[in-house]
């Protein structure tokens, strides 16, 4: 094997290196120009537990949850932990560069950090997509490139088609899903024979453990930028428990033996949170959020099967986490059903007498979604192009999905 492909230590460390000495000398220009901070509208006691909660949410839930390859944990916590270290602090700067262009509203301190971290769930949403298959340097470039990306594309529904910004920012599933996929389908696709690409019952308890971690702490990503933070607390928590069991109930039924499968489990329980991530402020009856968890787990579950079987194959998708099924379809169903909801409220408070009025929002609507999902999977296609090239270094196929390529282990502990 060429050294180039073995040695990383003249890239890598140097990028990073490079990347932290461009952020200190950013951030010392933030700090000089002393761009005009407004005052959180929360006091920092108050703020910090949901803040902690999504940090956790991002760095330890979703770490562990894309632990689901049996030679690739190392790889997978640790490559999540620092593409989100580096990741947050990028992403500040790209929202004060936007501030300072005034494309975006003002923010400081917590809330800017806080904004910054759930902006980072589109980057671990995408590295599901490639992960075994994409090496250091690549994911740090596809990073980078996502994060610019993301944040013009929450300033254009937010200048041009007046999303809220809170709303805007939720495209995080939809955005980070497919623009995943479409970087995905630019790699060489694994060899028949390699079976490096499944799961161990250890990997799937540890990829479990981090479903678990995303569950418990999702109402506080949904709530953390709403207004009415009672209801989008509650309606997430209906939700995410009606997907949980739903899930359970799916499982069993479609298994030819009748058995759970964690697989189901591990995707299906957080189709709910997804689903509700656009209407969990403004749903005012407890029956809808569950009506949309169940049918957010139906779509995960049911999607996972025509997918693999029918749909990857045909146009030769690569999804190793399953983040479509995970993330893009209930991502889709509760962007549908927030213009659904919304045309029903309006049309209720109107007396369905101003039809145009109704028909212009759910073009606004609508646009929004589709300009959400085309950024994603026009800049997917070119990030993943540029992935490819010889300069960054691309893995052998032979090599995907394996620990030892790029981290010294035991070999005690590598599963047969």
């Amino acid at each position: 094997m060429p050294s180039r492909y073995l040695n990383f230590r003249c890239s890598v460390p140097w990028l990073i290196l490079l990347l932290i000495l461009l952020l200190e000398i950013l951030f010392l220009i933030r700090f000089l120009f002393a761009f005009p901070a407004v005052h959180d509208i929360y006091s920092p006691s108050l703020f910090y537990p949901e803040f902690q909660d999504v940090n956790h949410m991002v760095i330890f839930g979703f770490g562990f949850f894309l632990v689901v390859l049996r030679r690739y944990g190392f790889s997978s916590t640790g490559f999540n932990f620092l593409l989100i270290v580096l990741g947050v602090q990028c992403s500040v700067l790209v929202e004060d560069s936007l501030v300072f262009l005034k494309a975006e509203q003002n923010g400081s301190g917590l809330k800017s950090l806080a904004k910054a971290v759930m902006s980072m769930t589109a980057v671990a949403i995408s590295t599901g997509a490639v992960l075994g298959k994409a090496n250091p340097l690549q994911l740090i470039v596809m990073t980078l490139v996502e994060l610019i990306i993301f944040h013009m594309s929450r300033c254009i529904n937010r200048t041009f088609l007046e999303v809220p910004c809170s709303l805007a920012l939720m495209h995080v599933h939809l955005f980070g899903a497919y623009f995943g996929l479409a970087v995905a389908s630019r790699f060489p696709q694994a060899p028949p024979g390699l079976d490096k690409n499944r799961s161990t019952p250890q990997s799937e308890l540890f990829s479990v453990l981090g479903t678990v971690f995303v569950w418990v702490f999702w109402p506080s990503f949904n709530s953390i930028l709403a207004d009415s933070k009672q209801a989008a607390v509650l309606n997430t928590y209906f939700a995410l428990a009606v997907s949980a069991v739903t899930a359970f109930v799916l499982s069993a039924l479609t298994s030819k033996d009748g058995k759970f499968r964690m697989t189901h489990i591990h995707s299906a329980v957080l189709a709910g949170g997804v689903t509700i991530s656009y209407t969990a402020h403004s749903i005012q009856q407890p029956w809808i959020a569950m009506i949309l968890g169940l049918l957010g787990s139906v779509i995960t579950i049911l999607g996972s099967h025509c997918l693999q079987r029918c749909f990857n194959p045909a146009l030769k998708l690569q999804d190793t986490s399953g983040v479509h099924f995970t993330f893009g379809l209930p991502a889709v169903l509760g962007a549908v059903a927030a213009v659904v909801l919304s045309v029903v409220k309006k049309g209720i408070d109107t007396q369905w007498n101003n039809l145009s009025s109704l028909g212009f929002m759910i073009f606004i609507d609508l646009a929004a979604f589709c300009q959400t999902i085309s950024a994603a999977l026009i800049t997917g296609l070119i990030t993943g192009l540029i992935l490819n090239t010889k300069l960054l270094k691309t893995v052998p196929v032979s090599k995907y999905f394996d620990d030892q390529f790029y981290w010294e282990v035991s070999s005690k502990i590598i599963p047969s």
